[in-house]
């Protein structure tokens, strides 16, 4: 199958299940989001041994405004890193001291933001693990992301692997008018994906499929309410 085709049934695919949420944006709470994470069930990940394993931290806070945002991070521009200067949410591989992915997650957010989760931060759920690819193919990476919320944390200092953080609010990405697409070169084939667009930050690739599966679980969110 060409590159180009893969991403078209791709893009297709991921069409038929992002559906806008009309109902939920302004009024998605945090303690909304605890509750649908709570009886949230991940989808279990492919069991094979030679599978490196990676964390990240999708981190929620609520603002001064009490709007509900979500935290990203530009990588650093990298040539030997597969996603260098991608929009990502903050982890990386674990490492011999880490014995679980959560514990991955929270190390590396600690390492590349200060931000000490243990001291500031709340785990309320987790998101399926997402197996990696890069450069359009699957490399032997599964990524566990773990959802956490914060309240009064102290000023962020990025180390090297982080060019920016951003907090984006949950509320432009559940206005349909900001999904939409980009033009790539995979494998030296000019593509067209899916992503969102905030202020020239594209968020695509492993991280949208993160983001789309809290997009469904605000969905269900929104569909208890009707």
């Amino acid at each position: 199958m060409g590159v180009q085709r893969f991403a078209r049934r791709r893009n297709e695919s991921l069409a038929g299940r992002v559906r806008p949420c009309e109902t939920c944006g302004a009024t998605v709470r945090l303690e909304d989001i605890e509750r649908a994470l709570a009886i949230h069930q991940p989808t279990r990940p492919p069991l094979q041994r030679i599978f490196r394993k990676a964390a990240v931290a999708a981190i929620f806070r609520t603002s001064s405004t009490s709007t509900l945002e979500l935290l990203f991070i530009r990588r650093a521009e990298h040539p030997r890193d597969p996603w260098s200067g991608h929009m990502a949410f903050p982890g990386g591989r674990m490492d011999p001291v880490d014995r679980t992915p959560l514990d991955a997650a929270v190390r590396e957010t600690r390492e590349e933001l200060g931000l000490d989760l243990e001291r500031h931060g709340q785990n309320i759920g987790a998101l399926s693990p997402v197996p990696a690819t890069a450069h359009g193919k699957p490399v032997p990476l599964i990524i566990s992301p773990f959802v956490f919320s914060v309240g009064e944390a102290p000023p962020l200092a990025l180390n090297h692997e982080v060019q920016e953080v951003v907090w984006i609010p949950i509320s432009f990405f559940l206005d349909p008018r900001h999904r939409t697409h980009m033009r790539r070169a995979i494998a030296d084939v000019p593509v067209t994906l899916p992503c969102y667009n905030y202020q020239s930050r594209c968020i695509w690739g492993l991280t949208l499929r993160m983001v789309d599966e809290l997009l469904a679980i605000l969905r269900g969110l929104a569909a208890t309410r009707t």
